[in-house]
């Protein structure tokens, strides 16, 4: 079972900060700054959605250069592998891959030389999956727990309502444990409800 990220949106107020911090703590390590989680609303609640880890990881298993591998019970991302090809966007099921741009370092974003006509002005979005614009490489970007960071997920420690918690597999073994627990006792108070009814009948 790998660890992955929960949210509990009776908690969640939508404001935003797990991204923010999502994107700082990424941009700080070299790393694509557009943040891993989006906050998604509805009429009555908000919470964000991100990676699920998921054992059977689909992402990773369309991957072609295999950028996508299990790592320490998550599923990680090199960014330095990834080809663009956008596959594991489209294979995952939860719509948690996201796509962040990369210019060279070195090249300011608006650079004309006599030696080169202005860059045409970047299209309208039509959607991740099929945006393009010239001189920027598409990379994916997903969940990664914040491997790199000993403190874990940004995310999780910003919250300023603690709506996010980073679950493992002792987190997991409990509640399944309290689960069959819980269903135990209900099935024998079932059980001595039914033998009251019968010695009643009797």
């Amino acid at each position: 079972m790998n660890r992955f990220v929960i949210a509990d949106p009776t908690l969640c107020i939508g404001c935003h900060t797990c991204e923010a911090a999502c994107s700082e703590t990424h941009r700080l390590h070299g790393l694509q700054s557009q943040a891993r989680l989006k906050v998604m609303r509805n009429r009555n609640d908000s919470a964000p959605q991100l990676c699920h880890q998921c054992e059977d990881a689909p992402c990773a298993q369309v991957c072609p250069v295999n950028a996508i591998t299990r790592i320490d019970g998550a599923i990680q991302l090199n960014e330095s592998l990834c080809v663009s090809c956008k596959l594991c966007g489209i294979a995952c099921p939860f719509g948690a891959v996201e796509f962040g741009g990369s210019r060279p370092r070195a090249i300011p974003a608006n650079s004309n030389t006599s030696k080169a006509p202005m860059a045409p002005p970047a299209p309208a979005r039509v959607s991740p999956f099929l945006d393009w614009v010239p001189g920027v490489r598409a990379i994916a970007v997903k969940c990664d727990l914040c491997y790199f960071d000993p403190d874990g997920p940004a995310c999780v420690r910003t919250c300023p309502t603690q709506s996010l918690r980073l679950v493992n597999n002792d987190d997991i073994a409990r509640a399944s444990k309290r689960k069959r627990e819980l269903t135990m006792n209900t099935d024998l108070g079932d059980l001595s409800l039914f033998q009251s009814q019968q010695g009643e009948r009797g």
